[in-house]
């Protein structure tokens, strides 16, 4: 029987070129968002390859999260992976700058809504001894850099979920994993810079991107191991990135 992968944030980006990769390996998609016309274009694109399902929530919203995900047809029932891509940045201001509203969209999606779609689906994988979780972090859970202030706390915590999800799920069965990317030529200045496409274009000038596409092909790696094998967790970045504030523009 084919795997099950329940993807959010799957309408762009990373979570959209992981739902393509994917859907060529056979695995039965969830596919999550709050656009839903995105995710019918998607589902109608991948529905020649695979069985696809998709929910149109907001992460941020814990009783939208709860009754996406109890509706799901018996087909699609069990998760066998999950992979908490949702994510977002808002601003690039010095903190005493900041705008409230922007933190608080920072801190309700990267950090409660990972939470809460988690919550509803670890016990379904605790009960039956088995499944794989990648949370989708950044270089930016590793480090802090200048105007990153609360973007970069979101990260962070990502990242200590994570660790905490391993420890308490070990001997359950469950495999955790993060995976911590760097600059990814995605919508996601775009949002951060809140739809300035000229200020957005600059962020990616200079050098080569990674594309949504390379990260996608990590986590089909990453979710393909044998079960003894958890990649527990991953930084990646182009050649041209050392470090958040460090990269060979020419």
């Amino acid at each position: 029987m084919n795997k099950t992968a329940l993807i959010t944030g799957a309408t762009s980006g990373i979570g959209k070129a992981t739902a393509i990769e994917l859907a060529k390996e056979n695995f039965n998609l969830i596919l999550c968002g709050r656009r839903k016309s995105r995710l019918e274009d998607l589902k109608t694109q991948l529905s020649k390859f695979t069985s696809v399902h998709i929910l149109s929530f907001d992460v941020r919203n814990k009783n939208e999260v709860q009754d996406a995900i109890t509706s799901l047809p018996e087909k699609f029932q069990q998760i066998d992976i999950l992979i908490n891509n949702a994510g977002n940045a808002h601003g690039l201001d010095a903190i005493q700058n900041g705008n409230i509203d922007d933190w608080d969209a920072m801190i309700d999606i990267n950090v409660k809504g990972l939470l809460y779609v988690s919550k509803q689906i670890i016990p379904q994988m605790v009960k039956r001894g088995n499944g794989h979780i990648i949370n989708i972090g950044s270089t930016a859970g590793k480090e802090v850099y200048p105007n990153g202030n609360v973007y970069c706390a979101s990260k962070h915590a990502v990242d200590a979920i994570n660790q905490g999800m391993r420890i308490d799920l070990n001997g359950t069965g469950v495999k955790v994993g993060g995976i911590n990317p760097g600059l990814v030529e995605t919508e996601f200045s775009e949002v951060r810079f809140k739809g300035d496409s000229q200020k957005a274009a600059k962020v990616y000038q200079g050098f080569e991107p990674l594309k949504p596409e390379d990260i996608a092909d990590i986590i089909r790696f990453v979710i393909t191991r044998p079960y003894h094998v958890n990649i527990a967790d991953l930084m990646v970045m182009c050649t041209a990135q050392a470090s958040s504030t460090i990269v060979d523009k020419k």
